[in-house]
């Protein structure tokens, strides 16, 4: 399913698919040119994915992949997302905006450490 010509969402899970600002998240953090691929994966799909890619045998709930300069692909798995987001203190769709945010901030380039959690802190402020 394609939302705009610069986004497209693919949910190949059989849950409904959340409902969260996904094109005002991409145009604010990673501009209206960023062509983003949002695909929404089970858990044992993340999990072959984790583990073909980073060598972790388990699922994850979000990873993120930059395809160019201007171009990238995010996977969600929302069930693990959801048991994760307890250990977090947020809501499952509270914690959901968290990895996308998260996700779209690697894609921009930026690492884990003190100026990405600014940077989501202050999306997720915006956002919620």
């Amino acid at each position: 399913m394609s939302v705009d010509s610069n986004i497209s969402m693919l949910n190949k899970t059989k849950g409904k698919l959340p409902r969260l600002p996904f094109v005002q998240l991409k145009n604010k953090i990673l501009g209206e040119d960023f062509e983003l691929s949002l695909v929404f994966v089970s858990p044992k799909e993340s999990h072959k994915i984790n583990f073909v890619y980073r060598q972790k045998d388990n699922p994850t709930n979000v990873l993120s992949f930059p395809l160019s300069k201007n171009s990238g692909e995010i996977f969600l798995d929302c069930k693990t997302s959801a048991k994760d987001a307890p250990n977090f203190d947020m809501t499952p769709t509270k914690f959901l905006l968290f990895l996308v945010i998260h996700a779209m901030l690697h894609l921009k380039g930026y690492e884990h450490g003190s100026t990405m959690e600014r940077q989501e802190k202050k999306f997720l402020k915006i956002f919620s």
